[in-house]
């Protein structure tokens, strides 16, 4: 599913009035939970899963091309954990 899927899909379901407003609203959801996490908070939506931000330490790592060992930066990134009622619709 693309976003612009995704924004007909919300439209037809929530039998909104016009395409703009609903891409709008897509947006500002996108939005909110990319600003939550760039503070480094969580955002846990009920019933589908749990955004979250996770911390990851420099290491050494290898080019598996030449072989090299190289240095890996720490890094921060987001991660997704899939909630009950998420997981037991994809079974």
């Amino acid at each position: 599913m693309t976003k612009e899927t995704l924004i007909d899909t919300v439209m037809q379901v929530a039998e909104a009035e016009s395409r703009p407003q609903t891409k709008a609203v897509v947006d500002a959801v996108f939005e909110s939970i990319t600003k939550t996490l760039s503070r480094g908070e969580d955002v846990a939506i009920t019933g589908f899963g749990t955004f979250s931000v996770a911390k990851y330490a420099a290491r050494m790592g290898v080019n598996p091309k030449t072989g090299e060992r190289i240095q890996i930066a720490a890094s921060t990134r987001p991660k997704f954990k899939a909630g009950k009622s998420l997981k037991d619709a994809v079974k």
